[in-house]
């Protein structure tokens, strides 16, 4: 079972920037997505920022100011969050969609990971 391990959330003050990273408990993983998501309390998981084959996707709210990045030799993501707002407070979750073979002739499935949630508060 392959668990992402996040870091570097926190309290900030408005204004300022985070980084948080993403990298999962086992090597030697083909991992084809990667992605942070977001949720506000009471409210449904939303995508902040994906990153795949070398493109990224930002959410609307946070282009410009948010940063996907990956190291593909470590399967490590990072969300590099500068200009945070009190609105970005929520807990963030690390998502990767893991290749999984099945059988000798290399049929496989792709299965979503989570990571366990880290809590980023910004405050006024």
């Amino acid at each position: 079972q392959v668990q992402l391990v996040e870091s570097g959330g926190g309290l900030v003050q408005a204004g300022g920037s985070l980084r948080l990273s993403c990298a999962p408990s086992r090597s030697s993983l083909t991992i084809t997505r990667m992605g942070w998501y977001r949720q506000f309390p009471g409210k449904q998981r939303e995508l902040v920022a994906e990153i795949s084959g070398g493109f990224t996707s930002y959410a609307d709210s946070v282009k410009g100011r948010f940063t996907i990045s990956r190291d593909n030799a470590k399967n490590t993501v990072y969300l590099q969050m500068n200009s945070l707002t009190t609105e970005d407070t929520a807990v963030y979750f690390c998502h990767a969609t893991v290749r999984v073979v099945v059988n000798v002739e290399g049929a496989y499935v792709d299965k979503d990971t989570w990571g366990q949630g880290t809590q980023v508060t910004v405050s006024s």
